[in-house]
C-alpha cells in the first residue's frame, strides 16, 4: 500500500494535531456508498471500499476505491472508516464480524456510521467501540440517492466533537449541510425524528391529494400549487412516495420501539406506519431489501 498505508498501520492513537485524514475506508458501495466514494476520490483522498455484491465493487472500482475481500482489510487501510450498510445486523457484521473491522483495529481508528440505525443500538455501539480504544461517530445521512449523486447530503453527525471536527473535511466531500448533535448515539436520534417527520409528510401528501382527486382536482395541478401553499413540504417536492419507500417501515418501527423504550405514547406514529403501509401496498410494493442505504 506504499508509505501513505504504512503510516496508517502504525497510527496508534488519534492524534489531535494531525492536520488530516487521507485514507478512507468505505464498508457499502452501494447506492449511497458507490457516489460517495466517487466524491471522495474527487477530492483526492484514497479509498479502500468492501461490499458483498460483486456488480457493487465493480462499479466502484472503474472510480478509483481501492477494493478490499473484507471489512478487516479496509480496516487494516485506514484512518477513518465509514459504514453504509443498511441494517443493524450488517453493521454488526461489518464490525465483529469473522472477518469485521474489530480484528484489525487499532486504537484511534474512528468508525463513522452512516447507516440508520435505532439510537440504543448506536449509544451501545459506541460504549463497545470504546472498550477497543476506538471512536463512533453516528453520521446518519438525509436527502437520499440524488442528494448522494449531487454530493449534497446531509449529516446530522454526534460523537466526541474534536473529533468529529477532525472528520469534517472528509465528510464535506459528500455533505453540504453538516451538524453535530451531541454524543454518540444522538445523530441517530436525529435522524429517527427526521424520518418521522418525513413519512408523516408523505402520509399526508397521500391523502390529501387523494382527497383532491375524489373531489376532482387533478393531483399534479394540486401539487404545483400545494408547493407555494403553507402546506408545502420536502416529502412532496421530491415525491418521496414514488422513491419506493424501502425503509419506511423499518424506520418507524425504530420510532415506536424507541417510544417503548422511554414509555412514550405516540399514537400519530402507529397510524402513519399504517398509513405508510396502506400505500406502498397500493403502489405494489414489495418488502424492502438488506443493501447499503
Amino acid at each position: 500500500m506504499g508509505t501513505r498505508h504504512q503510516r496508517s498501520k502504525n497510527y496508534g492513537r488519534l492524534n489531535m494535531n494531525t492536520p488530516s485524514l487521507q485514507n478512507i475506508g468505505l464498508l457499502g458501495l452501494g447506492k449511497m456508498g458507490e457516489p460517495m466514494a466517487g466524491h471522495l476520490i474527487k477530492k483526492g483522498y484514497r479509498v479502500f471500499g468492501h461490499d458483498p455484491l460483486p456488480e457493487a465493487c465493480a462499479k466502484a472500482a472503474k472510480l478509483g476505491v481501492t477494493l478490499q475481500s473484507s471489512a478487516q482489510l479496509v480496516a487494516e487501510s485506514c484512518d477513518l472508516v465509514i459504514i453504509v450498510v443498511g441494517f443493524d445486523s450488517e453493521v454488526e457484521e461489518v464490525i465483529f464480524g469473522d472477518h469485521g473491522l474489530i480484528h484489525a483495529a487499532r486504537p484511534g481508528l474512528i468508525v463513522a456510521l452512516g447507516s440508520t440505525v435505532a439510537p440504543q443500538y448506536a449509544f451501545e455501539l459506541s460504549k463497545r467501540l470504546r472498550e477497543k480504544n476506538m471512536e463512533l461517530l453516528d453520521i446518519p445521512l438525509t436527502r437520499g440517492e440524488a442528494a448522494a449523486i449531487s454530493g449534497k447530503l446531509l449529516i446530522l453527525g454526534a460523537g466526541d466533537e474534536r473529533i468529529f471536527e477532525l472528520c469534517r473535511p472528509v465528510f464535506g466531500a459528500f455533505a453540504n449541510d453538516i451538524f453535530h448533535l451531541g454524543q454518540a448515539g444522538c445523530g441517530q436520534v436525529g435522524k429517527m425524528v427526521n424520518n418521522l417527520i418525513l413519512w408523516a409528510c408523505t402520509a399526508a401528501n397521500d391523502e390529501g391529494i387523494r382527497l383532491g382527486e375524489s373531489l376532482g382536482v387533478d393531483a399534479e395541478k394540486m401539487r404545483k400549487a400545494l408547493h407555494h401553499s403553507s402546506a408545502q413540504n420536502w416529502a412532496m417536492d421530491e415525491r418521496a412516495d414514488l422513491s419506493g419507500m424501502p425503509w419506511a417501515e423499518k424506520d418507524m418501527n425504530i420510532v415506536l420501539q424507541e417510544a417503548d423504550q422511554v414509555r412514550l405514547s405516540l399514537p400519530l406514529c402507529g397510524s402513519i406506519k399504517e398509513v405508510i403501509k396502506g400505500l406502498k401496498i397500493r403502489m405494489g410494493l414489495g418488502i424492502p431489501k438488506a443493501r447499503a442505504r
